[in-house]
């Protein structure tokens, strides 16, 4: 005699429940079992121990079919529904909602000093795809939105998140070019004299970096909430900031800011790109992840080659 197991302490097993819902809905051991390519014996199998779990049949057994009984067509209307939810699910993931365009999060900074001076090239090579960009110093929530990708500094290791390396980074001191022949800021070692431009938060930090380079620094008697104040205290003649070379780069270029000596520091964290694993599936992801790996690419080149490089021994900081 058939004992039904308490379902308040477990769920009947999954596969089980699968094949009887597969055999349901053909009404036939053989078609379901053609469907998940197994046999027919371990359909029946499977679907005896779901009926010895239930403590009820399931089906009547005819000669060349299956007959739902009353509890399992009740089992079936359920089961209907739940794997089409699941089945729903997946393709949320695995499918894109809206593939013309591209939802993007990722830090101020990054966003204005490094990103957006280089869509010009996304545009001109994808007309077809629109893009937003999100700048939050909080991480991507992408169960509640609508986001495809984001972009983060840190180690790679966000909860729920697949995350790929894109680039590293270096840390050096700048400052505006009259700043630097005001006060004759030209090494290092030089820093003594100057006011340093703080940044409270942590990966930008002038005591670690005056302590891994050997060198003294000034006043720090003035100090901002994130870098892009932070480059614009420099650029404004207000001192020198630790900068990463990602967000000074192109001020270098302009000549708007100017380096202070040859040694950099690498820090311990990268960028790195990060979404569910699934979305990494989706074409204008892999469209837009190979357009800025070759920007991150051409970037990495462009590390001064005459700089002596530095690595941070510890590790204190906090990802964002």
């Amino acid at each position: 005699m058939l004992k039904p197991t308490d379902p308040h302490k477990r769920m009947p097993p999954m596969q089980g429940l699968y094949y009887f819902y597969q055999a349901a809905h053909y009404g036939s051991f053989k078609l379901a079992a053609e469907t998940l390519h197994v046999t027919a014996a371990a359909i029946s199998q499977q679907i005896r121990l779901l009926e010895d779990w239930l403590g009820t049949p399931l089906f009547y057994r005819q000669h060349r079919k299956v007959v739902l009984t009353p509890e399992g067509q009740i089992l079936f209307e359920h089961t209907q529904k739940g794997f089409q939810q699941i089945q729903s699910g997946v393709w949320l993931i695995n499918n894109d909602p809206d593939p013309q365009r591209i939802s993007l999060s990722t830090l101020p900074s990054f966003s204005q000093h490094w990103l957006v001076p280089r869509m010009t090239s996304f545009r001109a090579e994808h007309p077809e795809i629109s893009v937003l960009i999100e700048s939050k110093t909080e991480l991507a929530d992408f169960e509640q939105s609508s986001l495809d990708l984001c972009i983060r500094y840190g180690e790679g290791c966000y909860p729920n998140l697949h995350c790929q390396w894109l680039m590293d980074d270096l840390l050096y001191p700048v400052c505006h070019p009259l700043y630097q022949a005001q006060h004759q800021i030209y090494s290092i070692h030089d820093l003594q004299r100057a006011d340093l431009i703080g940044d409270i938060w942590p990966d930008i930090n002038w005591e670690r970096w005056l302590a891994t380079v050997g060198a003294k620094g000034g006043s720090s008697s003035l100090a901002y909430d994130g870098v892009n104040y932070v480059l614009e205290g420099a650029l404004s003649v207000q001192g020198v900031a630790l900068a990463r070379h990602s967000l000074a780069q192109r001020y270098i270029e302009e000549g708007t800011l100017v380096r202070i000596g040859n040694i950099a520091v690498k820090p311990n964290f990268s960028y790195y790109l990060c979404a569910p694993e699934g979305y990494f599936k989706r074409e204008k992801v892999k469209i837009f992840t190979d357009w800025i790996r070759q920007q991150a690419d051409k970037f990495q080149q462009s590390f001064p080659a005459d700089q002596e490089i530095r690595q941070f021994s510890d590790q204190i900081i906090k990802t964002k």
